[in-house]
């Protein structure tokens, strides 16, 4: 069979300023043709880019002509210790917080204060009962299936292994220009079988309330480049993985229609490496909810 190559020439905006071109740009392809995303992905992959907002594929046409490239070496599997520094990854519930507004702010007091277990039992003996009404919406919480869609799992049935101590990198999208984060900032990371974080920096504005208005969103386009690359999970550390201004959450349906949990409202995710760790967000065992409060937190593979 000819072989084919691809040439284009393209245009790479970046989403905290300024651009690059390439000109009459020459790419190996398997058959006939290659879509223009296919060859944004190569772009941003190869080029090690970060912070992409738009790539515009120009100028392309299929020529027929021997490949440059030779196979890539099968790659090498290094094992690293799992006993490294520990970081919260959790904003801390407090009695009478707004984590979303519309919802109803926790209440937590004494279920059986100290004072009145001194009625109860012996001499010396004391003890502190809480109690917490809350909607399932608060602090830092995960999303599993059940909350958008009736037929999906809920938090008894998650398994765990998409939860506690998965390989998980971070994107990097602090600075950016626009609120959209779309599916280019995913192409540099390593996806399949990760936790993907995503570090907007919009904890900043946690319990102000500029943290309700303007939060960075991923785009639906991204969310479908997250599942099909098979991402076991998704993180955000602002107010909404989705768009809020409209009525449709095109990011939770398209995830969750995957089996991939959300967490939403993390935190300190400025402070881990882009790789090298793993993530934890594990959630009681509770029947028929789709919502619940979780200890996210990152352990580096080294200390």
């Amino acid at each position: 069979m000819t072989e084919k190559r691809v040439c284009f020439d393209f245009e790479v905006d970046f989403s905290n300023g300024g651009g690059i071109q390439g000109q009459d740009f020459r790419l190996d392809i398997e058959g006939d043709d290659i879509a223009d995303d296919a060859l944004a992905a190569y772009i941003i992959r190869d080029m090690r880019l970060l912070m992409v907002g738009e790539v515009r594929i120009l100028n392309k046409k299929i020529i027929a002509e021997r490949h440059k490239r030779q196979a890539s070496p099968a790659p090498v599997t290094e094992t690293r210790g799992a006993s490294g520094h520990l970081i919260d990854l959790s904003h801390t519930i407090e009695n009478g917080m707004i984590t979303y507004k519309g919802l109803p702010a926790p209440l937590i007091c004494d279920h059986l204060s100290r004072a009145r277990s001194r009625e109860i039992y012996a001499e010396g003996t004391e003890f502190q009962i809480g109690k917490i009404e809350m909607v399932s919406n608060t602090g830092t919480y995960i999303d599993v299936p059940f909350h958008r869609y009736a037929d999906g799992h809920d938090l008894s049935e998650l398994a765990l292994k998409r939860v506690s101590n998965i390989p998980a990198v971070v994107v990097r999208v602090t600075g950016a220009e626009e609120r959209a984060i779309d599916w280019h900032h995913f192409v540099p990371v390593t996806c399949r079988g990760h936790a993907v974080l995503v570090n907007t920096g919009w904890d900043r504005h946690w319990r102000t309330d500029q943290y309700f208005e303007g939060h960075p969103f991923l785009t639906e386009k991204a969310a479908v480049y997250l599942r099909d690359q098979g991402a076991l999970l998704v993180g955000i550390d602002s107010l909404n993985i989705d768009d809020t201004t409209g009525g449709t959450r095109p990011v939770h349906t398209v995830l969750l229609a995957a089996e991939i949990p959300i967490v939403e409202h993390l935190t300190g995710l400025g402070a881990l490496p882009a790789e090298g760790f793993r993530f934890t967000a594990v959630p009681p065992k509770v029947k028929d909810m789709g919502t619940f409060p979780v200890r996210a937190h990152a352990r580096l593979d080294r200390a």
